[in-house]
C-alpha cells in the first residue's frame, strides 16, 4: 500500500485545486447570473470532494506507511500528523455535506436568492479548513521530511 502513500501529493493538489476554485464560481455565479456558472460550480466541487476523498485515503495510507518506518527506528511527528489528519478529515466532511446540501436544494429547485448567498459564505469559510489543512500538510514535509527522500534515506542507515 506504500503506492497509495507516495500518491498522496498528487492526489492531495488536485483536492486544493478544485476545492479553492470553487468558492470563487459560486461568487461569479451570484454576481454573473450565468446558468453554466452554477453548473460549473457543482462540476467543481464534486470533483473536489473525490479528489479530497482520495486525498484522505492516500493519506490514511501513508500515516500506516509511517508507523512502519517509526517501528524500523525512525522519528516520526505524530502530534503533527494527528493535526494535519485531523483538519483533513474535518475539511473532507464539510466539503461532502456542502455538496450533499447543494444537490438537494439544486435539486428541489430551491437553489434562488438567499440560499446562493448562504453557499457563497460556507464555500469561503471552507477555504479557511483546506488552508489549515494544507498549512499543516506542508510543515510535514518542509519541517520534518515526512515523504521525502530524505526522510526514506534516513530510514536506510
Amino acid at each position: 500500500m506504500e503506492f497509495l502513500a507516495d500518491n498522496h501529493p498528487r492526489i492531495v493538489h488536485f483536492a486544493v485545486a478544485l476545492l479553492f476554485l470553487y468558492p470563487f464560481l459560486e461568487v461569479s455565479d451570484v454576481l454573473l447570473k450565468k446558468e453554466f456558472l452554477l453548473k460549473t460550480a457543482h462540476l467543481i466541487l464534486s470533483l473536489g470532494v473525490l479528489a479530497a476523498l482520495g486525498g484522505v485515503l492516500t493519506g490514511n495510507q501513508a500515516h500506516q506507511v509511517a508507523m512502519v518506518w517509526e517501528d524500523k527506528g525512525a522519528i516520526m511527528p505524530f502530534k503533527a500528523i494527528n493535526e494535519h489528519s485531523f483538519w483533513a478529515n474535518l475539511t473532507v466532511w464539510y466539503f461532502v455535506a456542502l455538496l450533499v446540501l447543494r444537490t438537494f436544494f439544486v435539486i428541489k429547485k430551491k437553489y434562488i436568492g438567499y440560499f446562493r448567498l448562504i453557499f457563497v459564505v460556507l464555500s469561503l469559510a471552507g477555504l479557511l479548513l483546506v488552508y489549515q489543512t494544507g498549512n499543516r500538510g506542508g510543515k510535514l514535509v518542509y519541517k520534518y521530511g515526512v515523504g521525502t527522500e530524505l526522510k526514506k534515506l534516513e530510514l536506510e542507515k
